[in-house]
């Protein structure tokens, strides 16, 4: 439910360290307690994100939730198939459910995330 390879944010949000390159999406938490996702609002490649900033929005059937980004870095990618297929957020959150892909300021700014073990506690699993 929460792989181990990845690290996570206590606003939900999931990231897959690639190198200098990561990719982010929100966790199976998140969209289970957001419910059906009808739309996602992405950056525009190339925008500079700061750890923390909100970086979109996604839009459910109960509410419309901020993205924050876990990191500091340039959108390199976004996931431009989520346009026309948000409910891939709610059946695939760690795959095809991925959001954007940013290039990082500083790998070390990993550390500072969650590790699995620490997010599943954050939630009460």
């Amino acid at each position: 439910m929460y792989p181990d390879d990845l690290r996570y944010t206590k606003d939900h949000e999931w990231i897959r360290p690639q190198g200098a390159r990561a990719v982010v999406g929100i966790t199976h938490h998140a969209q289970a307690q957001l419910g059906d996702v009808v739309f996602v609002e992405l950056p525009a490649v190339g925008h500079r994100l700061k750890a923390g900033e909100s970086f979109g929005t996604v839009e459910s059937v109960k509410a419309v939730s901020e993205l924050y980004s876990p990191v500091a870095g340039e959108v390199v990618e976004i996931n431009a198939a989520l346009a026309k297929q948000p409910e891939t957020v709610n059946s695939d959150p760690y795959g095809a459910g991925w959001m954007i892909a940013v290039k990082l300021d500083d790998v070390k700014q990993l550390d500072a995330l969650l590790d699995a073990a620490t997010y599943r506690q954050l939630i009460g699993e």
